[in-house]
């Protein structure tokens, strides 16, 4: 593929830069639903959604579970701002499990407090649930047994 359909990607979050590459497509979900960016994309800023991000360069997929964060898009550049972001490999499934657990406890338990408690409870809770995703979806691709 020739370097004009190629897409400068680069993800971060506030503790350091998760992937940086030259990439063909990715898939990420935003506040208005998953979209696709392809080289020449439209120029656009985007909140994003808790779930998951699928960059495919030369034909390999790179999987991540994304939380929170923006998105920008302008020429062929694509600068991702997450307040999280993990590569499916990265990812400790117990560790997600009982984090799950314990963010559908504080929901629950938020539910009869505040609105601003429940709020968290459930971004803890969405955030969790796209790593559990991830990682579950793309390690078990690779042959990668997970406990």
């Amino acid at each position: 593929m020739a370097a004009e359909n190629k897409i400068k990607f680069k993800i971060v979050t506030p503790e350091r830069t998760v992937y940086e590459a030259e990439i063909d497509q990715v898939t990420l979900p935003t506040q208005d639903g998953e979209i696709t960016v392809l080289a020449h994309h439209i120029p656009l800023i985007s909140v994003l959604q808790a779930g998951e991000l699928v960059a495919k360069k030369d034909g390999e997929e790179i999987a991540m579970a994304v939380s929170g964060g923006m998105v920008e898009v302008r020429k062929n550049e694509l600068t991702i701002l997450a307040d999280t972001a993990e590569r499916a490999e990265e990812i400790d499934v117990k560790r997600a499990e009982e984090a799950r657990a314990r963010a559908e406890k504080l929901k629950e338990e938020k539910i009869r407090a505040d609105e601003t408690g429940y709020a968290t409870a459930a971004a803890i809770l969405e955030k969790n649930l796209a790593r559990i995703k991830v990682a579950r979806k793309h390690l078990s691709r690779r042959g990668i047994k997970i406990e």
